[in-house]
């Protein structure tokens, strides 16, 4: 479905892709503290960090109850930190941004509204612990199946020829290994130079999370993007390194910065390098 069909509609979703990235900020964040913490995130109510009291639904509303609170719990008057409200209002305005470059409502809308989602989690964690856990690059591959098998059969079903539903089966599995492909090669070659400056530098260069996480968005992105992506993330990599004088930085969200940019415009920028060729 096209967005622009008209004005209102075109605000009605952005409205909506807006509150629901807040949403999912909100849920995200809270199940990423408590990994980091190592609590169950599946099981129990959300709780004040300062005061452990339980929160109810008025202030859990993403955005709107920091506000209302001045930043401070209902219970014990701490100040609740700032990243809660960022990190909901930076989803939000991310999954406006997804909207704005798809220009229509579809399968690879969705899948990568869930990629930024997962992109988000373990970029908390990453920034808490400095490890990425196994969980949320399983779910991002398993998500990324489920989408492009999903799409495969609804498009098989809504075709009428034999031909044409021939066709659908070979674009669908020449997605699936060309983008598998094009994980198995940006990790791999990553995972080769990490392997070389490892036994240059005798200590390592690189964690296995990342090579991990690599592989998983490039599955996303395919080959080209997937190689913009990495550029982008090695620049993101290296200019925090600078402004923040650091020898060792959590990578995990110079990926999920450089997955973005990869997402919304990789595409573009991608196509007018290769006509450049």
């Amino acid at each position: 479905m096209n967005i622009y069909l008209t004005t209102f509609i075109a605000v009605y979703i952005y409205l909506i892709g807006f509150i629901l990235g807040t949403v999912f900020g909100s849920f995200i964040n809270c199940q990423a503290y408590r990994i980091a913490h190592g609590e169950k995130w599946w099981t129990g109510r959300s709780h004040c960090a300062n005061c452990n009291h339980p929160l109810n639904a008025l202030d859990l509303v993403p955005i709107l109850s920091y506000l209302f609170l001045r930043g401070r719990c209902r219970y014990c008057k701490e100040k609740i930190s700032p990243r809660y409200i960022l990190t909901e209002l930076m989803m939000g305005l991310l999954f406006v941004g997804l909207i704005f470059t798809a220009g229509e409502l579809s399968f690879a809308l969705l899948m990568n509204m869930g990629l930024v989602v997962i992109l988000l989690g373990l970029s908390l964690v990453d920034l808490d612990t400095m490890e990425i856990p196994n969980g949320y690059i399983l779910f991002g591959i398993l998500w990324w199946l489920g989408i492009v098998i999903a799409n495969g059969v609804y498009q098989f079903l809504h075709v009428t020829e034999s031909v044409d539903k021939q066709g659908v089966l070979k674009a669908s599995a020449y997605y699936l290994l060309w983008h598998l492909f094009a994980g198995v090669i940006i990790a791999g070659m990553i995972l080769i130079l990490s392997l070389i400056m490892d036994r240059l530098l005798q200590k390592e260069s690189m964690g296995g999370g990342d090579i991990k996480l690599l592989f998983m968005v490039s599955l996303y992105l395919g080959i080209y993007q997937g190689l913009f992506m990495l550029i982008m993330s090695c620049l993101i990599g290296l200019l925090v390194v600078v402004i923040t004088k650091k020898d060792k930085i959590p990578f995990g969200p110079a990926i999920a910065a450089g997955t973005y940019l990869g997402l919304t415009i990789g595409i573009p920028i991608t196509n007018w390098y290769i006509g450049l060729l």
